[in-house]
């Protein structure tokens, strides 16, 4: 008896997290056609999403783009292929290092706060207080949070793909001795724009997921302080892993 009732709280549990993003992302579009859209709100959502991560944004891609062309010299070293760092590094920021990785920090800020903030609104009541007002929480909280994070996440990885390249370049030429000219040429000529785009694709679906699941987990949070803490730690985890899974699922429909 005991196992079937741990089977059933674990299915209720699964089904409950299955169903509570595709509930908000309904409720979300299902507002966005038409007025009132707030768009102080989303000006002052997208100043935290975006101005106030780039500190952390931008040193996270600058010794990125340090450290990989460290390791790809390491690497290239022994075969004599020192010339193709500058594409390795210039390739996989734009394709991958950029998106994923602004995308897990701006989830471990951005998502927090968010689920941390629309749960403390829920647990103490400010949300049901809206209702009375004759506001709708989720054009009031939801939407600027979601829209913001997903129009500021491409800026952010913008950002950080050239200064994890720039970070790469100042490391190949003033620490490996590599010609500038060189390095600024075999950064280029590989490249395409289906590189940029497909990098800025991701960092839309990243943004649109780091706001989705952290409003979600925070909207309809429940259990008081204690439950505040659960939904910010589920909106990180879930937030990450979802960025990484989209990550995968992006790139085999991008490039196949």
């Amino acid at each position: 008896m005991l196992a079937l009732q741990a089977i059933g709280a674990a299915a209720q549990r699964l089904a409950y997290a299955v169903g509570l993003y595709p509930l908000m992302m309904s409720k979300v579009l299902g507002r966005l056609h038409k007025p009132p859209w707030f768009f102080s709100l989303i000006i002052r959502q997208c100043e935290m999403v975006g101005v106030q991560s780039l500190p952390v944004v931008l040193l996270t891609a600058v010794f990125t783009g340090m450290v990989l062309a460290l390791q790809s010299w390491v690497a290239f070293h022994r075969f004599g292929a020192e010339s193709m760092i500058a594409t390795v590094v210039s390739l996989s920021m734009l394709r991958e290092l950029g998106p994923v990785l602004v995308g897990l920090m701006v989830a471990g800020r951005v998502g927090a706060s968010f689920a941390a903030e629309l749960g403390t609104m829920r647990v103490s009541e400010q949300i049901d207080a809206l209702w009375t007002l004759s506001t709708d929480p989720v054009r009031y909280l939801v939407m600027p949070r979601i829209l913001a994070a997903t129009l500021m996440m491409p800026m952010l990885v913008m950002l950080a793909d050239a200064i994890g390249m720039a970070g790469g370049y100042f490391i190949s030429v003033h620490a490996l001795d590599q010609n500038p000219h060189t390095y600024m040429t075999h950064s280029y000529d590989y490249l395409e724009l289906m590189d940029l785009y497909s990098g800025l694709l991701k960092a839309m679906v990243f943004g649109a997921i780091i706001g989705l699941v952290s409003c979600a987990e925070g909207y309809y949070c429940e259990g008081g302080a204690a439950g505040v803490g659960k939904a910010t730690t589920r909106a990180v985890v879930v937030s990450a892993m979802s960025i990484l899974i989209a990550d995968y699922i992006l790139t085999a429909w991008i490039f196949k």
